[in-house]
């Protein structure tokens, strides 16, 4: 593996401020974010690549690439939560099992974004309809996983969901409706809207995403404490499971024809693991699940591998299958 990419992007600045904020918990600082602020960022940063990827859906229009790779994006989002639930209950009981497998059947906004930036840092050019396969990634994950509980659970009685509040929870949470509807505010705006909201969407992009990972770099270093709860599988797991998501990414990516921005896009989708949409929907509809486990192997071991080594380990993966 090139090493050069890996230095590449831990000395990009959005991922120096993840570190710098993993490091002001270390030391012990008072250094910490006020709690609205880190919602408004990702407020700001879900609507910036929402809109960017509805004006280059324009400019692209819907082909065959565009309906293949959404079509994948979904089978993945589906098929996750299923051989994972499965290989977690090895060692963990039903709820525990489907709610980490949930988690990691849905994704990582942030890490789709850093890896955005990553490829734009390259001058590797990617489409901006993949932004429309985050969105459609983020909800089947809830919903396999709550049907993983129902087939899976010993006592049926003792399981009973609210169907419709789940479904509203998992397709109308506040990221997914943000990112569809600031998707559709580009493609019925197209160039004119991109260029009115361009000091809003693009000049500040990257300068909001900083300081967003400065805040998460706090977070994940205060969970860190969480894993001796998690334990040595998991957090094994935690590690090489979106490894191999995303080789199986790349090889429906090889099979249908992504270019290389694009594909590393896809399997970074693959490999990453949501910390927000689905640990909401699970603490309300599977509360027998402890939060410790689903959240802190998510936010404190997949996001930082992925962001500071998964990243240039899936594009080196890339540049050898695509040669």
């Amino acid at each position: 593996m090139d090493v050069s990419l890996i230095i590449s992007n831990i000395l990009n600045p959005p991922i120096l401020a993840f570190f710098l904020g993993m490091l002001a918990v270390f030391v012990k600082t008072d250094l910490e974010i006020p709690a609205p602020i880190p919602k408004l960022l990702s407020l700001y940063l879900l609507f910036a690549i929402g809109f960017k990827g509805g004006v280059e859906l324009v400019k692209s229009g819907v082909t065959q690439a565009v309906i293949l790779t959404l079509l994948a994006a979904v089978l993945m989002a589906c098929i996750v939560p299923v051989y994972t639930f499965f290989i977690l209950r090895i060692k963990l009981d039903t709820y525990n099992s489907a709610a980490i497998a949930a988690t990691y059947g849905s994704i990582s906004a942030v890490t789709f974004i850093t890896a955005s930036s990553f490829l734009t840092q390259l001058g590797m050019a990617f489409d901006g309809f993949m932004v429309a396969a985050l969105a459609l990634m983020e909800s089947p994950a809830i919903v396999v996983g709550l049907i993983l509980v129902n087939v899976f659970t010993v006592d049926e009685s003792d399981r009973e969901f609210n169907w419709p509040e789940v479904l509203q929870e998992a397709f109308l949470n506040s990221s997914v409706f943000l990112l569809v509807g600031s998707l559709v505010m580009g493609v019925l705006t197209g160039e004119h809207g991109w260029q009115t909201l361009k000091p809003f969407t693009q000049d500040l992009f990257y300068g909001v995403l900083t300081f967003f990972l400065l805040d998460m770099g706090l977070v994940a270093a205060r969970r860190i404490k969480d894993l001796q709860k998690a334990g040595f599988f998991l957090i094994l797991f935690a590690i090489l499971v979106p490894i191999f998501n995303a080789a199986i990414a790349l090889l429906i990516a090889k099979a249908i024809g992504m270019p290389k921005g694009d594909s590393l896009l896809f399997s970074v989708l693959c490999a990453s693991a949501s910390y927000i949409a689905v640990p909401a929907a699970m603490r309300l509809t599977v509360p027998e699940a402890n939060p410790s486990l689903y959240i802190s192997t998510a936010l404190a071991v997949t996001f930082p591998f992925n962001i500071i080594v998964g990243i240039p380990l899936y594009l080196y993966g890339i540049n050898l299958f695509w040669r």
